[in-house]
């Protein structure tokens, strides 16, 4: 069998299987096990079988002498690595430098304002919402896809043990992810939020929250789903609810819109509230008490539609929702404005900030101008 023939079968079993049989493994040079090694850390399983299933071996050594002779030598010294392995062998190579540096290349420009997915811990992935791609975890096996503005990972990909993902949404834009459970959370600007791959064994469906999250929740009463959102977890079977949990806000709030949650504090578990649909448990950092009541829906879940709602809200406090959906920085110089409480409602997909911020000021009198870096400056 030809180097790239054991290559290709090679990666067809990690995708397929998460391992390669071992009568293939020992038959394996250690120079192909420290390629595949190197492709598996690096998520390229399926990008490299695609690229060998296109690949033309003899119609491709010129080009591959081409691209040899036009990288620069750090670069062609890693390829040159493998040169005593067949053509096939050094295309991947090749192909995996070439991708390797393209990406870091990648999220050094775009990572503060990208979409970022972290795999296992260990690669960071550039996330655009106007493609379609295969989601590879750290072994090369493929457990989801993303469909433009959504994540959606396979109930059936073979994963035996709790292998996290987390997903980063920059201010300015708003994600979807659908668990391996089924499960449907909406991310909101400048959230994270870290979740396994696959729910695996008896025990609990726990993801790890940092910002805001609308959850549709998979009724699953042999396995509670919680979110852990700083000191506070919340508990559900089965149910829809939103969890806000900025690191600078002073609360964590949880709103339920259906179904039944429980709030609990992770330092005092005796302390905890039930909340029924209609209600909102607000955990207050400094004193750290829970307090409940009854809140109009509309005010913390009309985001997942694009819109921003305040009533008898201080500008002050509005300042950071706008921050956020807005992806701008607002710099504030009229301190009596701040504690002026406003009623309005901004449809982020239609009205710009410059629309946001006249429409305020139609009200309460000020100046203010749009900057070119995204500063809103307000006197």
């Amino acid at each position: 069998m030809s180097h790239s023939d054991k290559i290709k079968k090679a990666l067809e079993q990690i995708q397929g299987k998460g391992q390669m049989q071992s009568d293939l493994e020992n038959s394996l040079s250690n120079e192909e096990k420290e390629l595949l090694e190197t492709l598996v850390k690096k998520g390229l399983v399926a990008k490299s079988l695609r690229f060998l299933n296109q690949l033309d071996l003899d119609d491709d050594w010129d080009l591959v002498q081409k691209r040899l002779r036009e990288v620069k030598p750090v670069r062609k010294l890693l390829i040159l690595k493998y040169a005593a392995v067949f053509i096939g062998f050094m295309v991947l190579t090749y192909f995996f430098v070439k991708e390797n540096l393209a990406t870091k290349s990648e999220l050094k420009i775009d990572t503060e304002n990208a979409i970022i997915l972290k795999i296992d811990n260990q690669e960071l992935k550039v996330i655009d919402q106007g493609e379609n791609q295969e989601i590879v975890s750290a072994s090369g096996l493929v457990v989801g896809t993303q469909q433009g503005n959504t994540l959606v990972y396979d109930r059936g990909a073979k994963i035996e043990k709790l292998i996290y993902n987390e997903l980063t949404v920059p201010y300015g834009k708003i994600f979807n992810l659908e668990l391996s459970d089924g499960t449907i959370i909406h991310l909101n600007s400048g959230s994270s939020i870290k979740y396994p791959i696959k729910f695996v064994g008896d025990g609990k469906r726990e993801v790890f929250l940092n910002g805001e999250a609308y959850f549709k929740v998979v009724k699953d009463t042999g396995h509670p789903f919680i979110v852990n959102a700083y000191e506070v977890a919340v508990e559900v079977l089965g149910t829809e609810f939103n969890v806000t949990s900025y690191e600078e806000d002073a609360e964590i709030n949880t709103v339920l819109v259906e179904g039944s949650v429980r709030l609990i504090d992770l330092f005092k578990s005796d302390e905890e509230v039930i909340l029924d649909p209609g209600y909102k448990g607000a955990f207050h950092k400094n004193n750290r008490t829970i307090a409940k009541g009854a809140v109009d829906l509309d005010l913390y879940t009309s985001w997942i539609k694009g819109e921003l709602i305040f009533r008898k809200s201080p500008f002050g406090n509005m300042i950071r929702k706008l921050e956020r959906r807005y992806n701008v920085i607002i710099i504030n110089n009229n301190e009596e404005l701040n504690q002026k409480k406003f009623n309005a409602r901004f449809d982020v997909n239609i009205e710009s900030i410059h629309d946001v911020m006249q429409s305020i000021s139609n009200v309460t009198p000020f100046e203010f101008k749009i900057e070119a870096d995204n500063k809103v400056i307000i006197n």
